[in-house]
């Protein structure tokens, strides 16, 4: 594997626009499970993270208002001990990377894709972030544990 120096556990989260599922899983772990593992997000065709998601995790205390979308290709030579793409539907529809790690896919809806009032659209980027928190370091610490 290939934990960092200080022993947690790299993860990589993998979206098509590193713009919303991504860079929730990536501040949630970072914030909650900041002590065990360093979160990483990226996507094959970045665009900029969506207000939206600043938001959901600004209403838990994490502030990822610095964060920036990243294509795969910055990661390229490093190394990670999980690759979790996030994409939903068939998990065909996400960007590959080829490297080291266990690779995983846990599907998620696109909040990004939600439609209704400003209130509608953000209740969704909400429900998402839930999910993820739960599910994802759900998965963490499971595998962690093995």
């Amino acid at each position: 594997m290939s934990a960092n120096q200080d022993g947690r556990k790299r993860v990589l989260f993998i979206c098509v626009n590193n713009s919303a599922r991504s860079q929730m899983a990536e501040g949630l772990v970072n914030h909650d499970l900041g002590d065990r593992f360093q979160a990483f997000s990226a996507g094959d065709q970045p665009t900029q993270v969506r207000p939206q998601a600043v938001q959901a995790l600004a209403e838990l205390g994490i502030d990822i208002s610095g964060a920036r979308s990243k294509h795969l290709s910055e990661f390229d030579d490093q190394q990670f001990d999980y690759v979790i793409t996030l994409c939903g539907g068939a998990a065909g529809g996400c960007p590959v990377f080829i490297g080291s790690g266990l690779q995983a896919h846990l599907e998620f809806d696109d909040p990004a894709s939600a439609t209704g009032s400003e209130e509608a659209v953000l209740g969704e980027f909400r429900r998402v972030r839930d999910q993820i928190r739960e599910r994802v370091e759900g998965f963490l610490l499971d595998q962690a544990s093995k």
